[in-house]
């Protein structure tokens, strides 16, 4: 598949079957991300995947309980991705400074987006989740209250398999040539 047939494919999903991911196609999924760029090469993440049935509905509880419950679709998703936010390296945080950029946050982005294309090039589908409990889930994984998740990802096989259209701006809107 070419790489634009690979990114229409990419979609947020919603619902999810009760099949089981393999270890190896999540493992894919990390190799994407950490093969991708970052800032001074730091490398700023951890992926925490949470495929074990009784730890990922203690997540869910945690993390999606009172007005996050919106995202109540994520106990059906066979696996939960917790991406835990490392210290960025000296270099990266003092250039960020100067700018007043977090280059770490950009580079859990990248890293994400990588994670979340190897997924659908598995046949796999995925969600990105920034709307959570972010204490309860620290405490359902056991992470220190010092460290940050930024993201949680949903992965599993989608209900569906009809890609949607994409409602995006038109290339005219987003693109300048000088």
């Amino acid at each position: 598949m070419n790489f634009l047939d690979l990114v229409q494919k990419r979609q947020s999903s919603r619902a999810y079957d009760a099949r089981p991911v393999s270890r190896e196609a999540i493992d894919r999924c990390c190799e994407a991300a950490r093969l991708s760029p970052s800032a001074c090469n730091a490398q700023p993440w951890n992926f925490i995947i949470v495929d074990d049935p009784q730890k990922k509905e203690a997540l869910v509880e945690q993390a999606f309980s009172g007005m996050f419950g919106v995202f109540g679709f994520v106990k059906d998703a066979p696996v939960l991705v917790a991406v835990e936010r490392q210290a960025s390296s000296y270099a990266a945080r003092l250039g960020g400074a100067f700018r007043g950029i977090q280059y770490g946050l950009i580079d859990i982005g990248i890293a994400c987006e990588h994670f979340v294309l190897q997924a659908a090039e598995e046949g796999l589908a995925t969600c990105y989740i920034g709307w959570f409990n972010e204490k309860g889930a620290k405490k359902a994984l056991g992470i220190s209250k010092r460290k940050k998740i930024d993201i949680l990802i949903a992965l599993g096989y989608a209900d569906s398999v009809k890609i949607e259209e994409k409602k995006r701006k038109s290339l005219e809107e987003i693109r300048k040539y000088l």
